[in-house]
C-alpha cells in the first residue's frame, strides 16, 4: 500500500467509527453497570438473589474473558476476514447476547418455576457477549489508526476524538441503559443496551462508504469501498457459528462439576499466558530486546495491581452505592407539570429526543448542505439536552420512594472526570517535556499506584463511616472514582505507548496481547479479592490500600533499574 499523506482535516469515516463506537460502549457500560445489582437484587424484584460472593465471581470472570477474547479476535481479522467483517461480526453477536440477558431478566414474570431457563439464558448471554466483545474491541481502533501516517500530527487528535466517543456512549449508556435497569425494569436496561448496539452497526452499514478501502479482508481490490453479498454471507455464518457454539459451550460447561470448572478456568488461563509467553521468549533477541521486555513484564505485574482496584467499580463500589450510600436528593422535588405526567409518556418523549438527536448529529457530520448543518446544528443542542432531562425525569420520578438517584449513575463520574482531565493531563505532560521535567514511566506508573492507594484509604474511611448500617454522603463515592480517574491517567495511555515503543517491532501485536492479559488478570482478581480475604479475617479496602502503597514504594525504588533497562527510551 502506498505511503500515506498527512491530512489536513479528519476523514468523514473518523466520524462514522466515533459513532460506532459510541454506541457499542453505550452497550457495553450500560450492561456492566447492572450486572453486580442485578445479580444481587431479590428474585420477586426481577434479580437472582445471589450474594456478594457468588455475583463478584461472576463479574471478575466476566470482566477478566472481555479482556482475554480479543487477543483471538485481532488474529481471525489479520489473517482472515479483515477487520470491517470482524467489527459487524462483534456488534451483531454483542447485541444478540443483551438480548439474552434481557429474556432473561424478562423471564421471572412469565412463570414460577423459570429459574433454570433464566440463569441458562444468563448464561447464554454473559458468553455471547465475551466473544462479541472479542470480535469487536481490537478492530474498530485499528481502523481510526489506518486512515493515518503513523508521524502525522492529526493522527493523535483524531484518536483523542474517538476516546470521546467511547466516554460518551460510556456516559449515555449508565445513565439511560444503567437507569432504565435499575429504576425501572433489569429487562428494559439490557433490552437498551442491545438497542444501543444494533444502532451502531446500523450507523456503521449506513456509512460503510466513508471508510474507504480501509478495514477489508487481505487482497481485496483497491476499488473496493462496501461489503459486498458474499462478505455479509460470511458474517452472518459468522454470527450464527459463534452463538450456536457458545451455546454449545454454556451447555457442556453446566453439566461440569465445580471442581473441573475450576481445573479448566485456571488451566485456560495458565495456557493462554504460557502461550503468549513462549511466543515473546521465541521472537525476542538480543540483550537490548530482552532488556526492554524486562520492563514491560514488570510493569505488567503492577498494572495488574493496579486493576484489580480500580474494577472495584462496576462490583464492590456498586454494592456500596446501592447498600451504604444516601442517594436521596434533598429537597429536589419534580416540577408539578412533570409529576401530573404518566411515566410512559415521559418515556416517549425522551425516545422521540433521541431519535432527532441522533439525525441530527447524522445530518452534521455526512451532510453537504450548509442550511441543513445549521438547522441540525442548533435542533442538536435543543434534543439532545431535553432527551437527557426527559430519561432522568422518568427514572426518578417512578422510585416509589421519592427522587432517589440510582446506583449505577455513580459510574459515571470516572467517564465525566476523563473528559475534565485527560486533555489537562496531556497539556501537563508536553509543558513538563519542555522543561525537562517530564518523569519516565515507572515514575508515572508509581504515582499511578499512589493515587489509587489514596482513594481505597478514603474508601476504607467511607466503609467505617457506613459500619451499623448507616447511610453515608455521596461524596465518599465522588472523590473515590475521581482519585482513580486520575491514577488511571498515569497508567493506562502512558501504558499502551510504551508497547509500541519498547515491545520488537515483530511482536508489538503480541506484546500488546500480553498487556491485555494483564488487565484480564486485574479484573478477574477485583472480583475474586473479597471472597478471598473473607476467608483470612481481611477487609478489602485496607488490604488494597496496603497493596497499592506497598507496590507504589517498590516501584519507586526499581525506578532506576527499570530506567536503565529502557535503553534510552522515555
Amino acid at each position: 500500500m502506498k505511503e500515506l499523506e498527512y491530512r489536513k482535516t479528519h476523514p468523514k469515516g473518523l466520524y462514522t467509527l466515533f459513532a460506532t463506537e459510541m454506541w457499542e460502549r453505550f452497550s457495553y457500560y450500560g450492561m456492566r453497570a447492572l450486572l453486580t445489582l442485578y445479580l444481587t437484587a431479590e428474585l420477586v424484584n426481577g434479580g437472582f438473589g445471589l450474594d456478594r460472593e457468588a455475583s463478584l465471581e461472576i463479574y471478575a470472570i466476566f470482566t477478566g474473558l472481555v479482556y482475554l477474547t480479543p487477543i483471538l479476535g485481532g488474529w481471525i481479522s489479520d489473517r482472515y476476514l479483515g477487520q470491517r467483517k470482524t467489527v459487524y461480526i462483534g456488534g451483531l453477536v454483542m447485541a444478540v447476547g443483551q438480548f439474552l440477558l434481557a429474556s432473561s431478566a424478562l423471564l421471572y414474570q412469565s412463570t414460577e418455576h423459570a429459574t433454570d431457563s433464566r440463569q441458562f439464558l444468563f448464561n447464554f448471554g454473559l458468553g455471547v457477549l465475551i466473544i462479541g466483545n472479542g470480535f469487536f474491541k481490537p478492530n474498530i481502533s485499528t481502523i481510526v489508526g489506518d486512515f493515518y501516517n503513523d508521524n502525522d500530527p492529526m493522527k493523535d487528535a483524531a484518536f483523542n476524538i474517538f476516546y470521546l466517543g467511547i466516554n460518551l456512549g460510556a456516559i449515555l449508556g449508565t445513565f439511560i441503559a444503567g437507569g432504565l435497569g435499575e429504576s425501572v425494569e433489569w429487562g428494559y436496561g439490557f433490552l437498551a443496551a442491545g438497542i444501543g448496539m444494533i444502532l451502531g452497526v446500523l450507523w456503521l452499514k449506513a456509512k460503510e462508504n466513508t471508510l474507504e478501502h480501509y478495514g477489508l479482508p487481505p487482497n481485496t481490490p483497491e476499488d473496493k469501498f462496501v461489503l459486498d453479498g458474499g462478505d455479509w454471507r460470511t458474517i452472518f455464518i459468522y454470527v450464527v457459528g459463534l452463538i450456536v457454539g457458545t451455546y454449545a459451550l454454556i451447555y457442556i460447561w453446566g453439566l461440569f462439576p465445580e471442581s473441573v470448572k475450576t481445573v479448566v478456568t485456571y488451566g485456560g488461563f495458565a495456557a493462554i499466558f504460557l502461550g503468549l509467553a513462549y511466543t515473546v521468549f521465541k521472537g525476542t533477541n538480543g540483550a537490548s530486546e530482552w532488556s526492554r521486555m524486562g520492563v514491560i513484564i514488570v510493569l505488567a505485574l503492577f498494572n495488574i495491581v493496579f486493576w484489580a482496584g480500580f474494577e472495584q467499580a462496576g462490583g464492590t463500589f456498586s454494592l456500596f452505592a446501592k447498600e451504604n450510600t444516601n442517594r436521596k436528593m434533598p429537597g429536589f422535588s419534580l416540577p408539578e407539570f412533570f409529576s401530573n405526567i404518566d411515566i410512559k409518556y415521559l418515556g416517549i418523549l425522551a425516545v422521540i429526543s433521541i431519535l432527532i438527536w441522533i439525525w441530527s448529529v447524522y445530518t452534521r457530520i455526512y451532510s453537504d448542505n450548509e442550511n441543513q448543518i445549521k438547522s441540525a446544528k442548533s435542533i442538536g443542542k435543543i434534543t439532545g439536552i431535553s432527551s437527557l432531562i426527559f430519561v432522568i425525569l422518568a427514572i426518578i420520578s417512578y422510585s416509589s420512594t421519592g427522587p432517589t438517584m440510582p446506583a449505577t449513575w455513580f459510574q459515571n463520574v470516572n467517564s465525566f472526570a476523563i473528559l475534565i482531565f485527560a486533555s489537562l493531563f496531556s497539556l501537563m505532560w508536553l509543558w513538563l517535556d519542555k522543561k525537562g521535567w517530564n518523569p519516565r514511566t515507572p515514575i508515572k506508573f508509581a504515582l499511578g499506584l499512589l493515587l489509587g492507594a489514596l482513594a481505597f484509604y478514603v474508601m476504607t474511611l467511607a466503609a467505617h463511616q457506613a459500619e451499623g448500617g448507616h447511610l453515608v454522603s455521596p461524596l465518599w463515592l465522588v472523590s473515590v472514582y475521581v482519585l482513580l480517574t486520575l491514577g488511571e491517567l498515569m497508567l493506562s495511555p502512558i501504558g499502551l505507548s510504551m508497547i509500541t515503543k519498547l515491545a520488537p517491532a515483530k511482536l508489538v501485536s503480541v506484546v500488546m496481547g500480553l498487556w491485555m492479559a494483564s488487565f484480564a488478570a486485574g479484573n478477574y482478581m477485583a472480583g475474586m479479592l473479597e471472597g478471598i480475604l473473607k476467608k483470612y479475617d481481611f477487609e478489602l479496602y485496607p488490604f488494597i490500600t496496603m497493596v497499592m502503597l506497598g507496590s507504589a514504594v517498590l516501584l519507586l525504588l526499581l525506578s532506576p533499574l527499570l530506567n536503565k533497562a529502557m535503553k534510552g527510551i522515555h
